[in-house]
Order: structure tokens, then sequence, then C-alpha cells
């Protein structure tokens, strides 16, 4: 699908030539003139019946004042897929199919929809983690245990002195005592709960709140360059690595698990180095299989050197899954429409988890997410011993998955999946294991 769109976009140059022409109300004959060709050419190349390229479209962008790139290639693919997964929010009819018409003629608003579509996606995740956390927190719960403790200590000892006038002097002091030193501890409680509770100021470090695991997967966003060290320093240290490129300071989880991280894609790039493996991918369409043919590689890292490729290497947007075999990430890049929560149990439904029943067993199978336009993945996973073979114990299994967006249709159904129960819109799912917070639909 992805390749099918490539060319379908250089295919409807014309049709982008006729739409910015008639948005800026010009005639086909001056801006034949001004391209230095003829009306009656131009008409041909407004109808997709003549090809463009090289001069002549230079030319004709000139004369309507658009960038040649949005003549010749259409809307930015992040662009569409924002908009794509912004029309999947909303069970109202959307007219998915015009999205690049509206994006062509329209960069602008395009643009504010796929960012704002962004946004939402961001606070959502975030409004999961601080759910989620307000509900399992360990630190939270303490903090309210000792305070619930505090009160009810004051709330017996004045029970006491208010039902019972027999008391002698010293008891009574010992009980305002005690009241006393409660109430000092229900000040100390309260305030510590105030403090954990009151967001971070624009100062303060956000850091704090992420757990190593999201705290590297921020880390690498900012620091891509990181990626092209370990490139050109495969065989170094990941301690050494981390020193020579001056990597902002992390916090001791954080870094103990970059440094995990980073030994493993050393590993993996001095297997398959970029300058190899990227030509190898794009010839290959980014089949896992016949790359790890290629490269006598196992499938998980293969499967993670595909995930861990820029964006710009003419592949489809592939995100990646890591997870231990509770189910629990441990890696995770995002693609628009794959976002799961780290805090709440996903969809059983995903390669990621069914892989974990069949060690070592391969699984391809197409996922479509709920809504009108659906977001749809190819997903390639396995499981795999992350231990060494032991007599002595049960190997240690751990499951990788690669999800590539927006696939060629494949002669299997579809597995219909969401992100977590608590959030699916589907009803009838034999996976369910929570009622939907929101309106179900079939």
């Amino acid at each position: 699908m992805y390749w099918r769109n490539q060319l379908a976009a250089h295919a409807m140059t014309g049709s982008r030539i006729r739409e910015r022409r008639l948005d800026q109300g010009m005639r086909q004959a001056d801006v034949a003139d001004a391209a230095g060709i003829s009306a009656s050419y131009l008409n041909l190349i407004e109808h997709n019946k003549r090809r463009i390229g090289g001069k002549l479209l230079q030319s004709l962008a000139r004369a309507l004042n658009a960038d040649p790139a949005s003549l010749s290639e259409g809307a930015e693919p992040a662009v569409l897929n924002g908009m794509r997964a912004a029309a999947a929010r909303t069970s109202q009819p959307i007219e998915t199919d015009r999205a690049e018409d509206l994006a062509t003629r329209f960069p602008g608003w395009a643009g504010l929809i796929a960012a704002q579509e962004a946004r939402v996606d961001t606070l959502e995740a975030e409004v999961r983690v601080l759910r989620d956390r307000m509900t399992h927190d360990p630190a939270l719960a303490g903090a309210l245990h000792n305070v619930i403790t505090a009160v009810t200590s004051i709330r017996a000892t004045a029970g006491i002195l208010a039902n019972d006038d027999n008391i002698d002097a010293d008891w009574q002091r010992r009980f305002h005592v005690n009241i006393h030193d409660d109430s000092r501890r229900l000040a100390v409680e309260s305030e510590a709960l105030v403090a954990y509770l009151e967001p971070p100021t624009e100062a303060a470090s956000s850091r704090e709140h992420l757990t190593g695991f999201e705290e590297v997967e921020a880390f690498l966003l900012r620091e891509n360059k990181l990626l092209d060290w370990v490139e050109a320093h495969p065989n170094a240290a990941p301690d050494i690595l981390l020193r020579d490129y001056d990597a902002p300071a992390l916090s001791r989880e954080g870094r103990e698990v970059l440094l995990q991280y980073l030994a493993r894609l050393s590993k993996d790039v001095r297997l398959m180095p970029r300058a190899t493996f990227v030509p190898a991918a794009v010839a290959a369409h980014g089949d896992p299989s016949a790359l790890a043919a290629q490269f006598d590689a196992d499938l998980p890292a293969v499967l993670r050197r595909l995930g861990g490729l820029p964006a710009d290497v003419g592949l489809p947007p592939m995100g990646l899954a890591i997870a231990d075999q509770t189910g629990a990430l441990t890696y995770l890049k995002t693609v628009p429409g794959f976002a799961p929560s780290r805090f709440t149990a996903g969809c059983p439904l995903w390669p990621l988890y069914a892989a974990l029943t069949q060690p070592m067993r391969p699984i391809k199978s197409e996922v479509v997410l709920p809504g009108q336009a659906g977001a749809r993945f190819m997903c390639y996973a396995i499981a795999v011993p992350k231990t060494h073979a032991d007599f002595s114990a049960a190997p240690v299994l751990e499951t990788t998955m690669l999800v590539v967006s927006d696939p060629a249709p494949g002669l299997q159904e579809p597995i219909k999946a969401g992100v977590s129960c608590r959030v699916c819109p589907r009803s009838g799912c034999a996976a369910r294991r929570e009622p939907s917070a929101i309106e179900v639909k079939s």
C-alpha cells in the first residue's frame, strides 16, 4: 500500500496543478503562457494525460506560486497520517479518501489538523499515565494511608475525651499529648500529599515523573544524533559511548536502562551496519524474513533494526514494541494510531502477546483499530528466550513486534484489536475483560 500510494502521488500531479490554479482563480491560458506551453498541453497535464517533471514542473510551480514538491508529491505522509488519525476519533462520516486533496489545497489547515491530533494524542497519553498512577502508585497509596491513619487516631482519642467525663487529669493530659502529636503528624503528611499531587512548575524537570523506560525513550527522541554516534562507533563500550557523546544527565534508573539499550543496539549495528542494511531493507520492501536470511541475523534483531531506521529512508512508518513475558513494555516506539499505555493492560489480540503463547514461532498479522477510518498495521512478532538455555530453570521470554503503517490488504481477515478494553468501543469482543468507558459499537 505504501508503494502504491507513492506511485499514485506522482500520478496525480496534474490534478494538483489544476486545483491550485482554480484556487487562485487563474485562467488556464494565463498559466500556460507563464510556463511557456500551450493551453491545450496544460489541459492534458491537468487531466493526468501527460507526465511532468524537471524544468516544466518548476515553471508551472513559479506560475502558480507553489512549491514544486507539493505539486509532484502531494502532502507529507506525516500530515496525512495525522489527519486520518483525527478522523478515526469520530463516528461521524469523514471523507478520508479526500484527505490528500485537502492537504494539497490547504496545507496550513491540514498541518493544523495533524498538529492538533498529535497534541490530543499526547494529552490522552498523559491522562492515561496520571489516571493509572492515581490508581496504582504505591507512593500515593502510602501517603493516603498515613493521612487516614492520623485522622483515625485523632478521631478515636477525641471520641474518648468527649464521651467520658470520669477520666482523671493524668489520662486527660496523655490524651491531649496524643492528639497534639497526631495533629502534627497529620499536618506533615497532608503537606507531603499536597506536594505530591501538585503539578510541577515550568522550571521543574518532569523527568522525576517518568519511569526509566519512558525517560530513555524521551531521551532518544531528543538526542537522535546519539543513534548516529552508535552507528559510527559500534565497537565502543556503552559507557564510553555516552561519555564521548557528552550525553545529558539521566537518573540512575534511566542511565542503567540506556546502557542496556546501547549494548544491544551496538551488537545489532555490528551485525547489520546502516550503510548496507538500509539499501537492503528498501530492496526487500522491509521484509524481515528476507533480511534475516541475508544478514544471517535472528528475527528480533532484524525487527529492532527496522523499527529504529530514520523516517526518510523510503520505507513506511514503523513502530516497535518489546515486552517481557508478563506483557510489560520494556521499549516502545510509537507511530500514529499505535500508542499503547504502559500502565494499563493492553489488548491481548495484538501479535505482541500472542507470540508469547508460541515461543520461537514468527507471527505475521494485519491489525485494524476501531473507528470509521481505523488505522491499519502489518505486525511482525516473535517471542524468544532472553536467557541462555539452562536445564535448571525455565527460559525467560522476550517478545518483539514491528508495526508497519498502512499495509497492502492481505488475504486473511485482519485482527480487530484495540488499545485497551477500557477505551475500546468494540462490542461483542471475546477478549474483553472489562466494560468500556465509552459508547460501544460493533
